[in-house]
């Protein structure tokens, strides 16, 4: 993209977006420019003394709570999900068709945000958190956000790990983040103002997103171009098509599965319907043998109200090899395919769209460690649903400026890879974006002095704040004697 045409375009997009904030827009819009140039701050409040954020510090908390404020209780959540498709709508048209992919593609994964001691912080629940010390539960205290990213495409095999957020959305006590993630889907697919509304759209997503309870709501919910791309745990047990019946239909259920295909007993496997091999060349310029297997038209259980014998899928088996044959990893990697338009996908397009999945991990990294993601401590669940929002956008300003930035390489980074590449990773452009915002200006107007508040009436005192119990979740019911 020109350099003139990448200006005009992130120009227009803040433009956007200061005119979508309700209130506190200025204060919202300086208080992003802060974030997404202050790479090595270590709390929220500490962006205040960022040159662009021009005002006292205490704005920068009324502005993040302002954010999004329900008219009622009683349509917080549904007000709440008219906030994000606004956000969508705004992202949207600035999202590049697909070029080299016949799809656009999209993921979704689950980031777990620490509040350990957070007590008078509604809602919080048992999450993962991944653990270094062997041995230890990677188990923690805090609250759970299902992203739904795009993934832009890769011109290069070394480009950096760039996703776009669509929506951020937390997951409650009494949700699954598989059902979470299914309402998310459903939510993009079903807005027709969307550019990709009617084409082709691959969803990709992990082992936890294969199962019933987020496979089986997506089936329903019908989406025709949809395909979900998952991957599946190699414990799982799936089966083939029934036979017909011959002769007369008899009484009695029918029977809707056939022989077992378990991922462990590969006497249960035969012979796989269609076989694909490709080569993939690693960072360090290892080439390695992509060998793929396919079964077609293979089922899964469902649960009542989820017929899964009417969705068939495909199953794919992928195997990695070095150069001397040996294979890359210790476990196979299995696939699911689902959807209307899933034989419109190679197996190897269907592979290839699942590797790219992994940088919404990176996205998450990033965003806890120079986005301060999970550095926000409130006592106000609302306040911190708003600021997820804030840095999601913040994200979506370093995306479109990826052409912009100037390597700001320190002296002990010039040997690096990072260094060769021809497109800007996400902590390149940070660095640079004070220098870009300079540039391009900002929407926000100058702050308007207005006095000294009074501020509280002597003798006033604040009632105590409620402490919330630990909630936790998914606990099964003992078994009858």
């Amino acid at each position: 993209m020109d350099i003139q045409e990448s200006i005009s375009q992130l120009k227009q997009f803040r433009q956007e977006l200061y005119e979508a904030f309700d209130l506190r827009r200025d204060a919202l819009m300086e208080l992003t420019d802060a974030l997404l140039s202050t790479p090595n701050a270590q709390s929220v409040v500490e962006l205040s003394l960022s040159p662009f954020f021009r005002r006292h510090y205490s704005s920068g908390s009324d502005a993040i709570a302002c954010l999004f404020q329900p008219s009622e209780l009683e349509k917080a959540d549904a007000e709440r999900r008219a906030f994000e498709q606004k956000w969508v709508r705004l992202i949207a048209p600035y999202l590049p068709e697909p070029q080299q992919r016949r799809f656009w593609l999209f993921g979704t994964d689950v980031v777990p945000i620490p509040r350990l001691f957070a007590r008078t912080l509604a809602d919080r629940t048992y999450v993962h958190q991944p653990n270094t010390v062997a041995g230890n539960k990677p188990v923690t205290i805090g609250h759970d956000y299902s992203h739904l990213v795009f993934f832009p495409e890769k011109i290069n095999a070394d480009d950096p790990p760039w996703a776009v957020p669509m929506i951020v959305r937390r997951v409650h006590s009494d949700e699954k983040a598989t059902g979470v993630g299914a309402e998310q889907i459903d939510a993009l697919m079903k807005d027709k103002t969307l550019p990709f509304h009617d084409e082709l759209c691959v969803h990709v997503a992990d082992s936890v997103y294969s199962a019933v309870t987020y496979l089986g709501p997506v089936a329903v919910q019908g989406h025709k171009k949809l395909v979900n791309v998952v991957r599946a745990p190699s414990n799982r047990v799936f089966y083939r098509q029934a036979p017909p019946a011959a002769g007369k239909r008899r009484r009695g259920h029918p029977t809707w599965y056939g022989r077992r295909f378990s991922l462990k007993d590969s006497s249960t496997w035969g012979e796989p319907d269609e076989v694909a091999e490709t080569t993939s060349t690693t960072r360090k310029g290892r080439t390695h043998r992509v060998q793929m297997e396919a079964w077609h038209n293979l089922l899964m259980r469902g649960k009542r109200g989820l017929p899964m014998h009417k969705h068939p899928f495909t199953l794919i088996r992928v195997r990695v090899f070095d150069e001397e044959g040996n294979p890359v990893f210790k476990r196979t990697l299995w696939l699911i395919v689902i959807g209307e338009c899933r034989n419109e996908l190679s197996l190897v397009e269907a592979w290839a769209a699942y590797g790219q999945r992994y940088d919404v991990e990176h996205y998450f990294r990033f965003g806890k460690q120079r986005l301060l993601m999970a550095a926000y401590q409130t006592p106000d669940v609302e306040h911190e649903e708003n600021w997820m929002q804030i840095v999601a956008l913040a994200t979506v300003q370093l995306w479109l400026a990826r052409d912009l930035a100037e390597l700001m390489l320190r002296p002990w980074e010039r040997y690096l890879p990072e260094a060769k590449r021809d497109t800007a990773s996400p902590s390149t452009v940070q660095r640079d974006f004070g220098r870009i915002i300079r540039q391009i200006g900002t929407p926000a107007e100058l702050p308007k002095p207005r006095g000294k508040s009074p501020g509280r009436a002597k003798g006033e005192r604040q009632p105590r704040r409620q402490r919330h119990p630990v909630i936790k979740k998914g606990q099964k019911a003992s078994k009858p004697t």
